[in-house]
């Protein structure tokens, strides 16, 4: 990762690259980027919304992460309760801070980038806990999120128009260092 800088991003300005690592990351089609770009606009409006990026030397963004302090009148909040309650985790809906997006290009994977930025993006924030939603099967990303000290609130869950089910999955903050299993702190590794 010594060639890769990770940092605050504006990510209305570089909406589209952002986009762009994600349609690679995620296999979205021209349709899936469009729909995303205007959700991810209306998300930056929303209080606490920041995100971080992951640069080349020469400025390209290979990766980026954003989140915000959950707010249970989001769409997402309200499609995710009934699968929390029904586990006895809707509470994880308050005082939390939600992962929103999480990619990296794939040329650029295993590199600790992805690591770097959720670590980095939840260190600054004001709340406990994080949640995050990802697919829900055994993925790269998972095995991630669980090393971080995240597990499962709730699974199979359905998003419409998601062709896949997806997991519901929280962490206590600071996230737990995946080396040894301590407290992370402000400053990611």
């Amino acid at each position: 990762m010594d060639d890769i800088t990770v940092g605050p991003l504006d990510l209305a300005a570089r909406v589209d690259e952002a986009l762009a690592v994600q349609a690679v990351a995620f296999g979205l089609t021209p349709e899936e980027v469009g729909v995303r770009r205007h959700i991810v606009l209306r998300h930056l409006t929303s209080p606490g919304a920041r995100a971080l990026g992951a640069t080349t030397a020469e400025g390209r963004l290979v990766g980026f992460v954003y989140g915000m302090p959950n707010d249970r009148s989001h769409w997402w909040s309200m499609v995710v309760e009934p699968y929390l309650r029904a586990n006895g985790h809707d509470g994880w809906l308050d005082d939390s801070f939600v992962i929103t997006e999480l990619h990296v290009h794939p040329a650029f994977q295993n590199r600790r980038i992805g690591r770097t930025l959720i670590t980095a993006i939840t260190s600054t924030a004001d709340e406990p806990r994080s949640i995050l939603s990802a697919i829900d099967k055994d993925s790269p990303a998972r095995a991630l999120y669980r090393k971080l000290g995240y597990r499962d609130l709730a699974r199979h869950v359905v998003f419409p128009s998601a062709a896949s089910p997806y997991a519901v999955m929280g962490a206590q903050l600071p996230l737990l260092a995946p080396e040894n299993g301590c407290a992370q702190g402000a400053q990611p590794s």
